[in-house]
């Protein structure tokens, strides 16, 4: 049961908090203009969204069943780092189901009568997708259950011995959930969705994939290798490797013909302090702090934020899952750890009890 002391309808607003805004390998950077351009990028189909094979391969099944069924969807989880396509996957999964889709985020969810004014406003085989799920309030998350499964809202009107009790029909729709932090979603909630998938950082060869086929829609000619070349400093990350094509086009378009080519796009890159692993200026000085100022020993969390002045859920977030990727620093029980690769990356002699 849930208390409403009425219905207001939500303004669907963006949510959450912005992290390093002029941090230029950041996943989570949103400007308007940005954004616009971003979504020009974006694919509609799975047929065009590249990577993610077997995600694709099952959405695919999954889809075509239900629509074979006449049913909705089941409910969707997408989990894994920040711009690896979870919002583009949605709406390509409400563009092959045929169906319309609303989109808000957990923060922007404040109260139970929000989610309740967005799940009354819903049509029939809707997809109603939630970014940065795990951030729903208990209170909110609670309504969210019956919802889920029984396709009702439960709703007390009033209070004390006057308070009515009524049950809503709502229609059938899919919830599709994204987030950056799975860990944090709560049992309850996780369990409801039917179908749940990690997107993973991608290859090289996929995000150079990508940034030809964004370079055709932005009308820039660019070189395979200079394409090979940002793919390389994109740290695994779609997003990012769109950023940086964008960023590089302007640079040949002032400093030479429009046309990317290895050398400008080089040119251009190490303008931006983005090395040849896509590493900027705070991904050493992390790695500095780890190996120069804390000796190679293992630092916690919340040292090594106050450190270099950042958030932890930023560190954990953003910088950490391409560093262990790549091999250069280690989760222990003790803290954060540099390893071998980061001291010969960066240049530092490597301790004989780390190479050991």
């Amino acid at each position: 049961m849930a208390l409403f002391d009425n219905f207001s309808l939500i303004g669907l607003k963006k949510g959450g908090f912005l992290m390093d805004e002029e941090r230029i390998v950041n996943p989570q950077i949103e400007d308007q203009v940005e954004e616009k351009l971003e979504n020009s990028l974006r694919p509609r189909t799975l047929d065009e969204y590249i990577g993610q094979e077997k995600v694709k391969e099952n959405m695919k099944i999954y889809i075509e069943s239900a629509k074979k069924r006449g049913e909705p969807l089941d409910h969707v989880l997408l989990y894994g780092p920040p711009g690896l396509g979870k919002t583009t996957l949605s709406n390509i999964i409400a563009n092959e189901m045929d169906s319309n889709i609303k989109i808000t985020s957990g923060p922007a969810i404040e109260k139970p009568g929000d989610l309740a004014s967005i799940l009354t406003n819903l049509s029939e085989f809707d997809i109603l997708f939630i970014d940065e799920i795990h951030r729903l309030s208990k209170s909110v998350e609670e309504i969210l259950y019956p919802a889920l499964e029984d396709y009702s809202l439960d709703i007390v009107i009033g209070k004390g011995p006057t308070a009515k009790s009524i049950r809503l029909d709502l229609p059938k729709f899919t919830l599709v959930g994204a987030t950056t932090r799975a860990g944090a979603l709560t049992t309850p909630l996780r369990d409801r969705f039917g179908i749940i998938h990690r997107l993973e950082l991608y290859n090289t060869e996929e995000l150079t994939t990508i940034i030809r086929r964004s370079s055709q829609i932005l009308n820039v000619s660019i070189e395979e290798e200079a394409a090979r070349e940002i793919a390389r400093r994109s740290r695994g990350t779609p997003r990012i490797a769109n950023r940086l094509l964008k960023r590089v086009r302007d640079y040949a378009t002032v400093l030479g013909d429009g046309d990317i080519t290895l050398k400008l796009a080089k040119h251009a890159l190490n303008q931006l302090e983005i090395d040849e692993l896509g590493l900027d200026e705070i991904d050493r000085k992390l790695l500095d702090t780890m190996i120069v100022q804390y000796g190679g020993r293992a630092v916690g969390i919340e040292t090594l934020a106050v450190s270099v002045g950042e958030e932890i859920d930023t560190i954990e977030d953003v910088y950490e899952p391409y560093l262990i990727q790549i091999g250069f620093i280690a989760r222990t029980l003790r803290g954060r750890k540099a390893l071998p690769a980061a001291y010969r990356h960066l240049g530092y002699e490597i301790p004989e009890e780390i190479e050991s």
